[in-house]
């Protein structure tokens, strides 16, 4: 049995489609099929059950699934420590941050709130990407924007969180001749809206899409990156919704303009998850520090 095996049973028991799962992984999707089945012939029993709307777990993965989570972060513990044991490891706290985050919030943040942490690895990847990060045990924390009104990204008694920031996720354009919008949101009647989109690995494109449906958009570019969205709406290429902490600096010099009424802006939290399991000492210090 290969560790990767789990890891990609994980990946689809939380993601409930093979396509999302093996972008998940890094992996094509028929590789990922394959590991998939190497692990059900490996343990005696099918897991998965493909449906129409996706695929959902058997009585046998419901079993699985309430043993694999402990199991893979128990070999990466012992991983780590063998390796601290041997000094091959420095001991650095480990964060794992969103895009965005990582150059718009996370600087200095850390600087203000960690000021004695010591060594600090930063690990800035997508939103899908992190989540498999912190279930792999390989992150202490992360940080990322959360939707108080969606559900929970972890399971609470495993992953605590704290609030750390507060964000607004809201759709900007560039401006037309006039001074307003080039592209409205949610579009001129009878037109739709040229919409610069985010990809299903992005945290602030679930976000978005929880709250507003796209269908009466075109899509015209997509990426999960919002500062590459960022880019594209300062050119003109049209409608993102990007969090004002990427979006402050071409909203106050006239690059960029808000595209509908506030109201239409999302509210968000930033909030800091914990690792599930034991963290070094530092990585614990700083966390009783946040929490008091």
């Amino acid at each position: 049995m290969e560790l990767v095996w789990l890891e990609d049973f994980l990946a689809l028991a939380e993601a409930r489609n093979f396509s999302r799962a093996a972008d998940a992984r890094n992996v094509t999707q028929p590789a990922f099929s394959r590991r998939i089945k190497s692990f059900e012939n490996w343990i005696g029993a099918d897991m998965f059950e493909r449906g129409p709307r996706g695929v959902s777990l058997t009585p046998a993965g419901a079993h699985v699934l309430a043993h694999a989570g402990e199991i893979v972060r128990r070999i990466h513990d012992v991983k780590r420590e063998v390796k601290a044991i041997s000094g091959r490891e420095a001991h650095a706290v480990r964060f794992c941050c969103t895009h965005a985050l990582s150059f718009t919030f996370f600087p200095g943040w850390v600087r203000t709130a960690a000021p004695g942490l010591g060594s600090i690895r930063l690990i800035s990847d997508n939103m899908a990407a992190c989540e498999q990060v912190m279930r792999r045990g390989d992150a202490e924390f992360l940080l990322c924007h959360h939707d108080p009104e969606l559900p929970e990204l972890f399971e609470a008694n495993r992953f605590p969180s704290v609030v750390v920031g507060r964000d607004r996720i809201l759709p900007v354009s560039s401006p037309d001749g006039e001074g307003r919008p080039r592209f409205p949101w949610p579009g001129e009647k009878g037109r739709r809206v040229r919409l610069l989109s985010y990809a299903e690995q992005s945290g602030i494109g679930r976000i978005v899409a929880a709250r507003f449906n796209s269908r009466d958009a075109e899509i015209a570019f997509t990426s999960h990156l919002g500062a590459t969205l960022l880019s594209m709406a300062c050119a003109g290429e049209g409608l993102a919704w990007l969090p004002l902490a990427l979006a402050e600096e071409p909203l106050r010099d006239g690059r960029l303009t808000v595209a509908a009424d506030m109201d239409v802006s999302i509210e968000v939290e930033i909030r800091l998850f914990r690792g599930a399991g034991r963290l070094g000492p530092a990585a614990e210090a700083f966390w009783t520090s946040l929490k008091g």
